[in-house]
């Protein structure tokens, strides 16, 4: 079988599109976050099948006190505002991350540098605007001065960390196992558990997509040699079910029922149960397993894959920020007419960050060539074989 055009993406397209991608999808889902693909339905008389506005319309200000944001209009949301201040961090490292790089510099980044925050249509600190799953990251780390490899015990167990992890997969393009490691690290500082192990598995999945003639079954294969535990089985399970479906109707009721064995949060997403978000080693957070499956049933379009994440409620402005990088960073081209709204809607250069890491990645796989050629020497003159170019 010939691979399709867009699998041999170069790896600057294959950045571009993952991080344009993930908040193209993030833009699309945040309006019909936390309801039921039957609300969503009824809502908007039929699918979502592209931008829309506020659930609650104009009363998006009072309607949820507890998230006073304008969700919908082509408004990028947290997913998105992490996932830009980690590429941030690594353009001042400029090499690979681990949690104390969480500690020296996301933190300063979420609390002392004012940004435009759509969703507040102002100027704001991002730590005014993150969830308090994210809140912990300066609670435990600026005001509590954890050790950063361990600030994530005690958190509520949840996508807080994986959702963000794209640009870990992206740094380690067509590396699938040194991303789950770097992530996992990384994750340390925010999340424990089955959430800690959810960041690692999705910048593994990014990193697969980035492989030439990588597919969406090469992608799951890869999370499922490196995930554990739940995670694992879930993802497994999840995938079996989407390998039956070639479109997204179809798929959204029995995706649903294969997590829900493994996903603690319960039927109704705003009243979680007694044991959400607690660790486990035989649970797994919905986002990941879930997205991977959307994946599978698009055939890795990215089209098919967002939509597909979005209509299927929940938490999916997460769900679609991962499907939109995984099968951005698969090749499969972002429509441009939702990239540019949500570029104009959230007044955000949506490719900036792209150009950045580009340029990163570059000098980091320059920096790691060189000390494994280091590594080489020194362990053929300890009498090791001698690698030979």
């Amino acid at each position: 079988m010939n691979p399709k055009p867009h699998q041999n993406a170069p790896l600057d397209e294959r950045i571009t599109g993952a991080l344009t991608g993930a908040a193209v999808g993030d833009a699309l889902g945040g309006p019909v976050e936390g309801w039921a693909p039957e609300q969503i339905l009824e809502r908007h008389g039929g699918r979502v099948h592209g931008i829309v506005g506020p659930w609650h319309g104009d009363a998006w200000r009072t309607a949820r006190p507890l998230a006073p944001y304008h969700k919908g209009d082509g408004h990028i949301t947290d997913d998105t505002l992490m996932t830009h201040a980690l590429v941030r961090v690594y353009a001042r490292v400029r090499d690979h991350l681990d949690a104390y790089a969480v500690a020296d510099h996301l933190v300063p980044d979420l609390m002392t540098e004012p940004r435009w925050i759509p969703e507040l249509e102002t100027e704001a600190l991002p730590l005014q605007r993150i969830f308090l799953a994210e809140k912990w990251l300066v609670t435990r780390l600026h005001y509590g001065h954890a050790d950063p490899r361990e600030a994530g015990t005690g958190n509520i167990v949840n996508c807080g960390a994986a959702m963000y992890m794209a640009p870990v997969g992206l740094v380690n393009a067509a590396n699938p196992p040194a991303a789950y490691a770097e992530a996992l690290d990384i994750a340390g500082a925010h999340q424990s558990s089955y959430g800690r192990e959810a960041a690692g598995v999705l910048a593994a999945a990014v990193a697969a997509a980035c492989t030439p003639g990588a597919t969406p079954e090469s992608v799951v294969s890869a999370c499922l040699s490196l995930a554990k535990d739940g995670t694992r089985t879930a993802i497994e399970r999840v995938c079996e079910e989407a390998s039956r479906h070639t479109d997204f109707e179809s798929a959204l009721r029995p995706l649903r029922e294969a997590v829900a064995p493994y996903d603690t949060v319960g039927p109704d997403y705003r009243s979680p149960s007694l044991g959400a978000r607690r660790p486990s080693r035989l649970h797994a957070i919905e986002e990941l397993p879930v997205a991977l499956g959307m994946l599978l049933v698009a055939g890795g379009d990215y089209r098919h894959a967002v939509l597909g994440a979005v209509n299927y409620g929940r938490d999916c402005d997460s769900i679609a920020t991962m499907a939109g990088a995984m099968s951005g960073a698969l090749g499969s081209p972002v429509p441009q007419d939702w990239s540019k709204t949500v570029a104009e809607a959230s007044r955000l250069d949506l490719w900036e960050p792209a150009t950045t890491l580009t340029a990163v990645t570059r000098e980091i796989f320059a920096r790691d060539v060189s000390r494994r050629r280091t590594h080489e020497q020194a362990f053929a003159s300890l009498g090791g074989p001698a690698c030979s170019d």
